[in-house]
């Protein structure tokens, strides 16, 4: 389960209701009502994803295109403008205009921002599919 802390109280009634009850037909009701707890968790986290991704609000449906532009801009900065400003930075140091002592800015850890792009593009090249498929749809569609 996905929720911070709810997992741990459902666990723990669980772990309590055990304790008290001995025999297995009152054990499996309580892990059945544990399961039907977990099932309505699951089902109101999975309604307000549905009205997330419906909203027309950048600030409510924008955070998966947030995620792309943050890494593109993390791809851009790592092998573009990084390069670009080192090369200046020393030519700037040559020049005497920026102290020899002065660190340039570090670079980004690669290995993390292919771990987060990647995943990214195995989203979106699997969005690309549907496009070029035509089954692409711009709202989930209610039962």
């Amino acid at each position: 389960m996905n929720i911070p802390g709810i997992s741990t109280i459902v666990d723990g009634v669980s772990k309590l209701a055990d304790d008290l009850f001995t025999s297995d037909e009152e054990r499996l009701k309580i892990e059945l009502q544990t399961k039907q707890i977990e099932t309505g968790l699951l089902q109101s986290q999975h309604e307000i994803n549905k009205a997330e991704a419906q909203h027309s609000s950048v600030f409510v449906a924008g955070w998966r295109p947030f995620i792309g532009w943050v890494g593109g801009a993390a791809l851009a900065y790592q092998f573009l403008l990084y390069p670009l400003l080192i090369w200046l930075w020393y030519f700037m140091q040559a020049q005497g205009w920026i102290s020899q002592s002065l660190a340039p800015p570090p670079p980004l850890d690669a290995e993390i921002l292919w771990v987060v792009v990647s995943g990214m593009l195995g989203i979106a090249g699997m969005r690309s599919y549907d496009k070029l498929k035509k089954t692409q749809t711009d709202k989930v569609k209610s039962n």
